[in-house]
């Protein structure tokens, strides 16, 4: 039995050809227009609302909005039609989303001080940005790139980089979903030989270790304490 499950390559846990993957995110973009631009607007509001340091609520809004978007649009309605495990996928983050609008609008989840912010705000456009930079090189074209809140991966992606500019110890049950999802991309994207197979789950580690280097540097340079807040974006 071990001999067997040895002779299996990745390719062949895959139930599609590439070819039908890509067109079919192709046909997804073409389906929800104009929810890319609704998106790219979106995603700017949470960049600036997070350097400025306030409407972390909206934050959240935004993100669950995105993550049920799509767990609807894309995993139950495009994405079951060629893989069976869509469905799981579509309540993986479904969940996620509600646990968003669970820890962030009751309060459990702060914005950290300026300097983390920043650099949180920094990470964000890194993941909203290189997954979409980074079709056109692994020669595809651009209505096949993944797109924030439109899209499964940048979506995973920008929700870590927002939570690496958040405080209080709640974030860490958001980190799982979409930490597993960036490796279950990985792996998809490798089965078909894609260049860039290795860019959804090495900016996921990155995004992780930049959240704990950063809250790493707040508590070396703040003793511990908390920055000092407004009372509605405190945990």
């Amino acid at each position: 039995m071990i001999d067997d499950w040895g002779s299996y390559a990745l390719e062949d846990f895959l139930l599609f050809a590439p070819r039908t993957y890509f067109r079919l995110i192709e046909l997804h973009h073409a389906a929800v227009w104009p929810a890319q631009l609704l998106a790219g607007a979106a995603l700017v509001l949470v960049g600036v609302l997070i350097w400025r340091g306030h409407g972390l609520r909206a934050v959240v809004l935004v993100l669950a909005a995105g993550w049920l978007f799509v767990a609807w649009a894309w995993f139950w309605l495009r994405y079951a039609t060629i893989n069976w495990a869509a469905g799981g996928a579509a309540l993986a983050f479904l969940l996620e989303a509600l646990a968003l609008l669970a820890l962030g609008l009751s309060g459990r989840l702060g914005l950290a001080g300026p300097g983390r912010r920043r650099a949180a705000v920094g990470l964000f456009a890194a993941a909203c940005l290189l997954p979409i930079v980074t079709a056109p090189l692994a020669g595809r074209s651009w209505q096949q790139a993944d797109l924030a809140l439109v899209l499964p991966d940048s979506t995973a992606l920008a929700t870590l980089a927002v939570l690496a500019g958040c405080t209080g110890w709640w974030r860490w049950l958001l980190v799982p979903v979409p930490l597993l999802w960036c490796a279950v991309a990985g792996l998809t994207l490798l089965a078909m030989a894609a260049p860039d197979a290795w860019l959804v789950p090495c900016l996921a580690l990155l995004l992780l270790a930049g959240g704990i280097g950063l809250a790493w540097w707040d508590r070396a340079h703040l003793g511990g304490r908390q920055p000092r807040q407004p009372r509605q974006h405190c945990a």
